[in-house]
């Protein structure tokens, strides 16, 4: 099921604003050269697709909740993958 948060970022007429980044030229000279092996049209599509997997990724660990934390300590402290599976399905 999609959040409304997701939804709401697959829609292509979002609301845009520009801003200014400060990036050390060789940065950006590597990311013209990576572009078009990324299957970029431009490094700036390619900056965007960077913000965008970091922002995903964030803010799946952030906003997956305390349940999502305590899973994860449970696994460094040896809980049993079944276990935690059973136990997140339960409550699910």
């Amino acid at each position: 099921m999609l959040t409304e948060r997701l939804k709401q970022r697959l829609t292509k007429d979002r609301p845009t604003t520009s801003i200014t980044l400060r990036i050390p030229v060789d940065v950006v000279d590597s990311m013209k050269a990576l572009s078009p092996l990324r299957g970029f049209a431009g490094y700036q599509t390619l900056l965007k697709s960077y913000i965008s997997e970091g922002l995903r990724r964030d803010e799946e660990r952030f906003a997956s909740g305390s349940a999502a934390r305590l899973i994860e300590a449970l696994k460094k402290r040896g809980v049993p993958e079944d276990v935690l599976a059973e136990a997140t399905r339960e409550a699910a």
